[in-house]
């Protein structure tokens, strides 16, 4: 017995002893080590009660479902891989143990337990599983921003450089040029179609962010419910539909730069969050509580009068000011008609080289059509229509059926046999600002009649024939606002 003591304690294994009342019989010096505890201590104590009380989130763990009293109950082995022990201290310890019955004569007398301190392994486990969520992080990031770059390959192939000579764009790339070197965020206002974007790209490519990529949000394009999770990511199982982790834009575009586009159509109650991450640079997936920290330069581009937002409470005063460190203007090609030339034989020859069309060309009568129409669509609207007459053109020549300004608004006028004009026509030809006036009220009349819904069946847009984005668009043009707004 004595060399049988000695190997009990020279063993690194907590070994207890218990009889078939749960009392502590043996202990050796590794489980009092361990334990916190004196063997004088323990012996003759009820072991469950004093080390094995509780599970380990703290609720109570009752002797009857103890894996180690089973043990002298049914006479089995039981092995149990995740528990706790608590110390005499009152902490607690993750333990891995084994409890196996003694026999006497064939009598279960009580049971010898067999535990090891498995806190560095749990430990390891844990970094491993941390290593492994940030591996699947990082891969999901790669993946998206393979995706990301591919599209900025692409749009960048289809929309081209900034083409222009005209003062208006000299202006334009010099307020580019000054500010794509800082961090500042920028605000690019203008009216669709002008090229904001190609703005943005511009800014990101001259700044020492230009080795990350430019990660794109159409702000308008995202259903309000997901907005949170389209700027900062999600965790599998946050909310129905999210079956595996997501990473969101700002993670995309850390140490680099987000281009947020319509950024007036972003609801109120995600400005306070965005905001958030401006000001303090940090934020947390939808579903988790780890909070990210980035390094984001935010570009943004509207097309709406963000003041007039704030003044109406539509968009946040103290955001406004955050976004608009640095604005810049893009400006519509009716204010760079000069550039029409340089721009209209760049479209030729990319639309040339797309549809195999390499025999076109444009003529000085062709230049004259584009020049003398006011592009309501701007650049892109010209380039449309550069493809269009491209994939039409028969004989090799190009021809431009282009409306002037007065005969287009004319034609938009007629185009609206449902929609009784608040002025009958005249038989002569009226003046243009009083033709622009009698517009206006056939606008305020088609809205009347529809109650002022834009949208949908019956809306006014449908009674005038005309997109519901070209009628919100004339809309803002003519000053026309809800009567109850």
């Amino acid at each position: 017995m004595d060399n049988l003591a000695l190997v009990l304690a020279a063993v690194g294994e907590g070994i207890y002893g218990l009889d078939t009342d749960g009392r502590t019989t043996f202990v050796n010096p590794a489980a009092a080590r361990m334990l916190g505890w004196g063997a004088d201590e323990l012996i003759g104590e009820p072991m469950q009660a004093l080390l094995h009380h509780s599970y380990p989130d703290g609720t109570h763990y009752p002797r009857e479902q103890c894996p180690i009293y089973a043990a002298f109950k049914d006479g089995q082995v039981h092995r149990v891989e995740d528990e706790v022990f608590f110390r005499k201290d009152g902490s607690a310890f993750p333990v891995e143990y084994t409890s196996t019955p003694i026999r006497e004569h064939g009598r279960l007398v009580g049971a010898v337990l067999v535990f090891w301190d498995i806190t560095r392994r749990k430990h390891a486990e844990d970094r491993l599983q941390h290593a492994l969520v940030e591996v699947e992080t990082l891969k999901n990031r790669l993946e998206e921003e393979s995706t990301y770059l591919q599209e900025e390959i692409e749009s960048r192939d289809h929309f081209g450089e900034i083409i222009g000579t005209s003062p208006a764009v000299a202006t334009m790339t010099r307020a580019i040029e000054t500010v794509a070197p800082t961090d500042a965020h920028v605000l690019i206002t203008g009216e669709s179609g002008t090229g904001k974007e190609l703005v943005a790209r511009a800014v990101h490519r001259l700044s020492h962010r230009h080795a990350r990529p430019l990660i794109k949000v159409n702000c308008a394009s995202v259903p309000h419910e997901l907005f949170e999770s389209e700027f900062f990511g999600h965790v599998r199982g946050s909310f129905t539909g999210a079956v595996r982790d997501r990473v969101g834009r700002f993670q995309l575009a850390d140490r680099g730069s987000l281009f947020l586009d319509e950024i007036g159509e972003i609801p109120l109650d995600l400005q306070a969050k965005l905001l958030r991450v401006l000001q303090e640079g940090e934020f947390e997936q939808v579903g988790a509580e780890r909070t990210h920290r980035v390094d984001v330069r935010i570009i943004t581009a509207t097309n709406r009068d963000l003041r007039a937002d704030v003044e109406a409470g539509r968009f946040r005063e103290d955001l406004f000011y955050r976004l608009n460190v640095f604005p810049i203007h893009v400006p519509p090609l009716r204010d760079r008609l000069g550039d029409i030339r340089l721009l209209a034989t760049y479209y030729l020859e990319q639309a040339a080289r797309q549809f195999n069309r390499r025999d076109l060309r444009l003529s000085r009568a062709s230049l004259s059509a584009l020049e003398a129409y006011d592009w309501p669509g701007n650049v892109r609207e010209l380039r449309h229509v550069i493809e269009r007459e491209v994939i039409t053109a028969r004989d090799g020549k190009l021809r431009f059926d282009l409306p002037t300004d007065r005969t287009r608004l004319g034609a938009e006028r007629l185009s609206t046999p449902n929609v009784t004009p608040s002025t009958s026509p005249t038989s002569h030809a009226q003046p243009d600002a009083a033709l622009r006036r009698s517009l206006v009220d056939n606008l305020r009349t088609a809205l009347d009649q529809a109650h002022w819904k834009v949208y949908g069946p019956g809306g006014a847009a449908e009674l005038l024939g005309v997109k519901p984005t070209t009628l919100a668009a004339r809309m803002k043009k003519a000053g026309l606002k809800r009567p109850d707004k």
